[in-house]
């Protein structure tokens, strides 16, 4: 296996143009995707001039570095939407231009042929589409059209950011993009917006938590890969040493009644609640107010931003040994990685830490690793040397 280039801060240069493609704009899209673009253009747009493309933005970002260019609206038929995007690109007005980097496979496609030959092209892996779309039972058809669009789009890229080594591998074996061309950035975190501001006690008051019970906290998609029908076998387990634990889910999706009905079926009525859609204000509270958030996924979790916010702020983050999350546990606190994805190392692993027979990690470790290895002011010159130089190749 080769290995991946990381990249190290640049020293801060002359003021450049940035043009990112993403989807929506978080918060009025949210995810984990639209978060980071907000997230980067907002720190990079400290020094230079940012222009986001995507679809369904607002008509304002709300700061003046950066310009919002709406390419279409995500109600609109596929076909209708993809001629909109070509067709409103054209349409922006000229500016200068100095990088551009890709985030959405499906919205890049319309402007390949409009993307600048003597500007450097930066397609950032957030992961697998064709691969994620198999594994939710789409049909053989969708996700080979998938992957034919993520081919020719990577095609056109002259580098590529991944968030962790096992992204990294993922590109290089399933869609041929060589070692040299492949950059690891470590994605990053807003430690002012997740920050330990609240006790235990005065974050699950907020939030109508019980006061007195151990608290598990996860938030998902409810999907198939998140492993969160495993996480609740593993709860029966917790249940006969830790009576008293309870598991709050966040997140929406298709797989929310068959959890509640699994929930019904393993007697966890008064060990589980699914919060459903959980406000963004109350996120951060959310991991206060929990002794330990878990993060159960089977497979293509290339990096685990729920991590990275939950040590922000101040709660220590259980994982399962997939894609991209030892990366970010396992230097910080190998017991926080499970040993395997079955439900019985979940439960082992939980019923370890929670009667303190493998210590949890401080408040005050969590904050302090996340806030030095992760914050965006660390992380954003990183991208932004990417995205700019080009860094030597293998």
């Amino acid at each position: 296996m080769g290995d991946i280039i990381s990249a190290t801060p640049a020293v801060p240069v002359t003021s450049a143009s940035i043009l990112l493609l993403g989807t929506g704009w978080f918060p009025k899209t949210p995810g984990g995707m639209e978060r980071y673009v907000y997230e980067l253009a907002s720190h990079l747009a400290a020094g230079d001039r940012l222009e986001v493309c995507g679809v369904g933005l607002p008509d304002h970002s709300g700061n003046t570095a950066i310009r919002l260019t709406n390419l279409s609206e995500p109600d609109r038929p596929l076909l209708t939407r993809l001629w909109e995007v070509r067709r409103r690109f054209a349409q922006r007005p000229a500016a200068a231009i100095d990088a551009i980097n890709l985030h959405f496979a499906l919205y890049s496609l319309p402007l390949l042929h409009r993307l600048p030959r003597d500007l450097p092209v930066t397609f950032t892996f957030h992961g697998p589409w064709a691969l994620e779309s198999r594994q939710e039972g789409a049909s053989r058809l969708s996700v080979a059209l998938k992957q034919w669009v993520e081919q020719r789009v990577f095609a056109r890229c002259d580098r590529f950011l991944v968030l962790s080594q096992a992204f990294g591998t993922i590109l290089h074996e399933s869609y041929g993009v060589p070692w040299s061309q492949i950059h690891r950035v470590p994605g990053g975190v807003d430690t002012c917006q997740f920050s330990p501001t609240l006790s235990r006690p005065a974050a699950r008051a907020a939030l109508g938590w019980p006061g007195d019970r151990p608290i598990l906290f996860t938030t998902r998609r409810l999907v198939q890969r998140m492993g969160l029908d495993r996480l609740l076998q593993a709860l029966t387990q917790v249940k006969a040493i830790v009576p008293e634990v309870w598991l709050a889910i966040a997140g929406r999706g298709p797989l929310q009644g068959t959890l509640e009905q699994q929930a019904e079926e393993l007697g966890l009525q008064h060990h589980v609640q699914f919060l459903g859609f959980l406000p963004e204000v109350d996120l951060p509270i959310a991991y206060q107010a929990a002794d330990l958030t878990v993060i159960p996924s089977l497979s293509l979790e290339g990096f685990g931003l729920v991590l990275l916010e939950s040590l922000a702020a101040g709660t220590p983050a259980l994982c399962t040994p997939v894609g991209g999350m030892p990366e970010i546990i396992s230097p910080f606190c190998a017991d926080l990685v499970t040993d395997s994805t079955a439900s019985e190392a979940i439960a082992q692993r939980l019923i370890d830490l929670l009667t303190g027979q493998r210590p949890l990690p401080s408040r005050i470790a969590c904050r302090h690793y996340a806030a030095t290895q992760f914050d965006w002011r660390v992380i954003a010159p990183q991208v932004r040397q990417v995205l700019l130089s080009g860094l030597p190749m293998l």
